[in-house]
């Protein structure tokens, strides 16, 4: 599939098969993260594979956004081993893992994967159920699977703004 037909007809997958992901699929996933860039090339991401019952019945207590899928990519950086820019002291942890998740999820795409990119979760009880130490910052789990038959894009996935309305040339003025 191209590129400008993956990113366009990709959705965000609600209702998900009860069948594991392939590992050589998840492998795949996970190179992609890998490969991923980051700020300065610090590769501060650090991914947490939930496959196990009791690991996936933890996430539903983190958040309410699994859709049934049999594998959750909790998705963190260390908070220590970003790229910081000197200007303002800012991190690039957030972006980093919000890089690798996009890569993620579409490596995911297109090897017939569905997936869901969640932010509506507890960090803290993320945090304190699957242990992590101080240092890892949860940012994003992204959920996936086989989508179910009857899975489909929400009602408004389609709509888009103009591209007059998001992008613009050398200064931000209205036209």
């Amino acid at each position: 599939m191209n590129f400008d037909v993956l990113s366009a007809e990709r959705y965000s997958v609600r209702k998900f098969e009860q069948v594991p992901v392939e590992p050589e699929k998840l492998s795949l996933i996970l190179e992609a993260a890998r490969n991923a860039p980051t700020a300065s090339n610090k590769q501060p991401q650090r991914i947490l594979v939930v496959t196990r019952q009791e690991g996936l019945e933890k996430v539903d207590r983190c958040t309410r956004c699994r859709f049934g899928a049999p594998l959750v990519l909790i998705v963190c950086y260390d908070k220590n081993e970003c790229w910081v820019r000197k200007f303002d002291g800012e991190k690039s942890g957030l972006v980093d893992a919000s890089i690798v998740t996009a890569q993620m999820m579409l490596q995911a795409a297109d090897i017939g994967l569905g997936s869901t990119w969640v932010m509506h979760f507890d960090p803290a009880a993320a945090r304190e159920a699957f242990k992590l130490p101080e240092n890892l910052v949860p940012a994003a789990m992204l959920i996936v699977g086989r989508p179910a038959p009857d899975a489909a894009p929400a009602e408004f996935h389609r709509i888009r703004h103009s591209l007059e309305k998001l992008v613009y040339f050398e200064e931000f003025s209205k036209p």
